[in-house]
């Protein structure tokens, strides 16, 4: 007698759609926390509507960008027509990651009657010192150093006399640019000097993590034989076989949008466990499972390379050098001395 399995296709279909989705929506709740929990709360969502629409954009991106592959595990994968992937399809993620960042800045700090300058100056201009104090904490942006606000008290109380509405000075307009890198960590003394740190570093914790990988491998194949050795899709190798100009579009887009997005917008917000698990869960797509946790080890590299340079132009440099060192160097000679099956290299992205 043949056995059936239990009517619960439908059940399991409704948590794999649904459960990502539940996934974005807390994760976008926790950012609007996280946001008001440590003073990031941008001026522009004391309109209800804008702080709305910016938690839409996040769900939209985590749902779509981050947590649906989740909804994927365990089912068989169709197979991917390759060459039906055009070179703008590449850059789909990226261009969805940058339209909500943009988005968000936008709702936040743009337009509006929102001043335009350091976030919540004007509304210090007739508040009280102490609630003036409160307001300047926080408007801080989440990558610059923030200013003590104590100092000794005078000896006899000295009444504070605020200037009347007409006599205060208007704050000085500040370039939207200026704020948007501001917010994202875009702003350093030197970014040269940094983009020189995070190449030098890259380079090395390039090294440390394929030499891990490359031990791993090896240990996996000794215990269980080719076998054991998970065979994932053929798309970064297909990636590596494009032209050089496309690969050096993918490298620094890559290094440019991504730590925009996971090192510059969630890290500071969320903190760097949840932006690095979101991270790992942004590339369940490209197949590879063995490499999730390498992917794990290099964002945690760079988030710490973050919290000491409070800058995000060191990892911009590192990503895009591992990325660009990979598909320019690593796979194609691999490919051409070793000649594997497709999908046999994924292993080394």
């Amino acid at each position: 007698m043949a056995s059936t399995a239990p009517p619960l296709g439908p059940l399991t279909l409704l948590v794999r759609l649904l459960g990502p989705a539940v996934l974005a929506f807390a994760g976008a709740w926790l950012l609007d926390w996280m946001c008001g929990r440590k003073g990031l709360m941008p001026p522009g969502f004391r309109h209800p509507w804008r702080r709305l629409a910016a938690a839409a954009l996040v769900f939209f991106i985590l749902w779509f960008g981050i947590f649906a592959p989740l909804g994927t595990i365990g089912l068989p994968q169709p197979k991917l027509d390759l060459s039906s992937i055009s070179t703008p399809r590449l850059f789909l993620l990226h261009g969805m990651l940058v339209g909500v960042v943009l988005g968000w800045f936008a709702l936040g700090f743009v337009g509006g009657g929102i001043p335009a300058a350091a976030p919540g100056e004007s509304e210090l201009l007739h508040a009280a010192p102490a609630e003036a104090a409160l307001a300047a904490a926080a408007s801080e942006p989440p990558f610059s150093a923030t200013a003590e606000v104590g100092a000794v008290a005078p000896s006899a109380p000295v009444p504070v006399v605020p200037p009347p509405p007409e006599a205060a000075p208007v704050p000085p307009r500040e370039p939207i640019a200026k704020s948007f890198a501001r917010q994202f960590g875009l702003v350093a003394p030197s970014i040269s000097r940094e983009v020189l740190i995070g190449l030098a570093l890259g380079a090395c914790a390039w090294g440390a993590v394929l030499l891990a990988l490359f031990v791993a491998a090896l240990a996996i194949y000794a215990l269980g034989g080719e076998k054991a050795l998970p065979k994932p899709s053929a798309i970064v190798p297909w990636i590596a076989s494009l032209p050089v100009l496309v690969r050096v579009m993918v490298s620094l887009s890559a290094g440019f949008v991504e730590e925009i997005f996971f090192r510059g917008f969630l890290q500071p917000r969320i903190g760097i466990a949840l932006s690095t698990g979101c991270f790992v869960l942004a590339h369940l797509s490209y197949g590879q499972p063995f490499m999730l946790f390498f992917i794990a080890l290099l964002s945690l590299i760079y988030a710490s390379l973050v919290r000491w340079r409070q800058t995000i132009w060191p990892t911009i440099a590192a990503h895009a050098l591992f990325d660009g060192v990979q598909l320019l160097v690593i796979i194609p000679l691999a490919m051409k001395w070793v000649r594997p099956a497709p999908g046999a290299l994924d292993w080394i992205w």
